[in-house]
């Protein structure tokens, strides 16, 4: 999850590479200590190296397609997903929020738009309603999905 937020955030590891701590930590679910690991860790020696050999060899290290948020009818939306869907899986649901355009993190904070609680959500579910964040069920996020105007 995390690299997937990376990669959609700063779109080449080239980007990544050069970003600050600081700059990490605007990506969804990237907190100050995880964000200053990843500064130390790509500023050494043998990472770069790393990267550089995996280049030579062809990796493509850019994101590719529009940015996520910017397409379809969950566009600039984010998301956290928290307990048991009735018919999809967690990474169904990511897959399907991500292909209309929206983000799924793991935490719930004041830039989440909606919860998506299936059984049994536990704290994100309280942190949510404390926040003011629209918890919406499987059936809500089928109707966002087909581009049905927010409630």
């Amino acid at each position: 999850m995390n690299a997937r937020a990376l990669a959609s955030h700063f779109r080449t590891v080239d980007a990544l590479m050069a970003a600050s701590a600081e700059e990490i930590t605007d990506t969804p679910g990237m907190g100050p200590i995880l964000a200053e690991t990843i500064v130390e860790t790509l500023a050494e020696d043998r990472t770069r190296e790393l990267i550089a050999r995996l280049r030579a060899h062809g990796l493509n290290m850019e994101e590719e397609g529009p940015a996520p948020g910017t397409e379809g009818p969950l566009a600039g939306k984010t998301l956290v997903i928290t307990g048991t869907l009735p018919e999809m899986s967690r990474e169904a649901a990511t897959e399907r929020v991500e292909e209309a355009g929206g983000k799924v993190t793991s935490s719930v904070s004041k830039k989440t738009d909606y919860l998506l609680a299936g059984a049994d959500p536990g704290s994100k579910l309280a942190k949510a309603e404390k926040l003011g964040t629209e918890v919406i069920d499987e059936a809500r996020l089928r109707e966002l999905l087909t581009g049905a105007q927010p409630s």
